[in-house]
């Protein structure tokens, strides 16, 4: 015992007994059952052990701490602080019973606990000998893209598995629902709502007459979480117009697909490189790599996951099949659309302040849903997932979910200046932005929104790199892309109205995106 009190040798069996606790308690907390003490929620455990992480061809399962934390080093060390730390708080402190653990399972709060290097420490060999001609195609646009992508965007069901979730991709091949099949577009009389019908097809949407009118575009410098691009404010004429009253769905969306898919029309991606405008092409879907509604269901929610020039190709098709010109809403079509002649924060009452949880008092005593949930699918509301309109309660035009559920593509070009291009003082007649440019305009908010960014002057853009990141646009990244468009019609023909073009869908589209007119002193 007399080394023991050597301070060299004291020392060296304390760092040893400490190294050995430390490697013991890891060993503890590495353990499944160690991990399932706190994650009690089914889509751990029992969704871990229907998955093929656990039930393998080999026999190997894979445990939770082999995907959920780096392979080790530092980082490891860094993360399972880190982790352990929430876990602590939230067993301690949190009620789980409150969790939404459906909202919790997707991508964007998977992508927090899931390590790319993980991913590839098991899976050293991308291309294994039963790899799918899909799945090489897949994997060699990772290699090219490994510093930007993340295994999961394309894998999310692999280590937690999820029936609505299949991979099994049905896309546009099935309907499930019998019903009269319209041989004839609808006969419109007048201005008045009406209901389109895609002949060849059993499926219809609503469209609204909205009134032309004059309103002012974008916020006051006063607004509460204005952001500089939303002004300066203009006044600003809109002719009649009509306009869907939902967002396109998945119904409409898909019987696209099921009329182009397999016809040999041009493929999407290829038109935005190709500059032949003697091509006059009606383009047509690419089959999705994974679901594309994020196993949320399509039906009637909007069609979530695609690009602006999808959106654009699908007006182009409608067009073709109704005889009608279809095309996105300009900007300010949008906005006095969503305003319902109202000039407001919302279309209803009620301020930001009260609605936002970016306020610290909103977040400890919470937020007066009560005067937005009728109105608004939006991040306090949605349970994480898109949502049909039946419980949603139009604007005074009658436009369902403008403000929330999915954001919308506009047909401008965006720019964080757009509004200084037309004067001050005058009234500007159906205006369009910038010419050129490389981003175009989304607006409203979406399901994962905080109200603050649902306001009916709020503006976004487009990110096409950020979001074509994955499988290129059959598979965007769905943390930024979750956005869809709704439809608008001319009232008056664009033939006579003053500066109609036919820009806006190359190679030389049919359709007619924009109708324009000039400035009222």
């Amino acid at each position: 015992m007399k080394y023991l009190r050597h301070p060299v040798t004291l020392g060296i069996v304390i760092g040893i007994l400490a190294l050995v606790m430390v490697r013991a308690g890891n060993s503890t907390t590495s353990t499944d059952r160690f991990c399932e003490s706190c994650h009690v929620h089914p889509q751990a455990t029992t969704s871990w052990k229907l998955s093929t992480h656990y039930s393998t061809k080999s026999g190997v399962v894979i445990h939770c701490v082999e995907c959920h934390l780096p392979p080790g080093g530092i980082s490891y060390v860094i993360q399972k602080t880190r982790l352990g730390v929430r876990d602590a708080v939230s067993k301690l402190l949190k009620d789980p019973e409150k969790f939404d653990w459906d909202e919790r399972s997707q991508l964007e709060h998977a992508k927090s606990y899931t390590f790319r290097e993980s991913c590839i420490d098991c899976h050293s060999n991308l291309f294994p000998l039963q790899l799918t001609d899909k799945g090489e195609e897949a994997h060699l646009y990772y290699e090219q893209k490994e510093d930007e992508l993340r295994c999961i965007n394309c894998h999310l069901y692999v280590g937690h598995f999820d029936p609505d979730a299949t991979q099994d991709i049905d896309f546009g091949i099935t309907t499930t629902v019998e019903r009269e099949v319209y041989t004839r577009p609808a006969e419109v009389e007048g201005f008045t709502d009406f209901t389109e019908q895609i002949p060849g097809t059993s499926v219809d949407f609503g469209m609204v007459a909205i009134p032309g009118g004059t309103f002012t575009l974008g916020s006051p410098p006063d607004e509460r979480y204005r952001r500089s691009d939303e002004g300066p404010q203009r006044q600003v004429r809109v002719s009649s117009f009509w306009m869907g009253r939902v967002e396109v769905t998945w119904d409409e969306f898909e019987a696209w697909y099921r009329a182009t898919a397999g016809e040999g029309r041009t493929d999407t991606r290829a038109l935005d490189a190709q500059a032949d405008p003697g091509v006059d092409a009606v383009t047509g879907a690419t089959p999705p790599y994974v679901p594309p509604d994020q196993g949320w269901g399509r039906g009637e929610r909007p069609a979530i996951t695609m690009t602006h020039h999808a959106a654009l190709a699908y007006c182009e098709w409608l067009s073709s099949v109704t005889g009608k010109r279809y095309r996105l809403p300009t900007e300010a079509e949008w906005e006095y659309a969503s305003r319902g002649g109202t000039e407001t924060p919302y279309f209803f009452e009620g301020d930001a302040k009260d609605f936002t949880e970016k306020r610290f008092w909103n977040r400890l005593f919470g937020t007066r849903s009560d005067a937005i949930d009728p109105w608004v699918i939006y991040a306090g509301n949605s349970g994480g997932k898109t949502q049909t309109a039946e419980n949603i309660s139009p604007n005074p035009f009658g436009l369902i979910n403008m403000l929330g559920n999915v954001r919308e593509f506009c047909l401008d070009w965006y720019a964080a200046d757009a509004y200084t291009a037309w004067p001050a003082g005058s009234v500007v007649i159906d205006p369009r932005g910038p010419a050129s440019g490389s981003e175009h305009v989304v607006r409203g908010g979406s399901f994962r929104s905080d109200p603050a960014d649902a306001r009916s002057a709020s503006r976004d853009r487009t990110r096409v790199e950020a979001w074509l990141m994955t499988d290129d646009d059959r598979s965007p990244d769905p943390e930024e892309s979750l956005v869809v468009f709704r439809l608008y019609r001319c009232r008056i023909p664009c033939s006579m109205r003053t500066g109609c073009g036919r820009e806006g869908l190359s190679p030389k589209p049919i359709i007619t995106p924009r109708c324009t007119g000039g400035i009222v002193p």
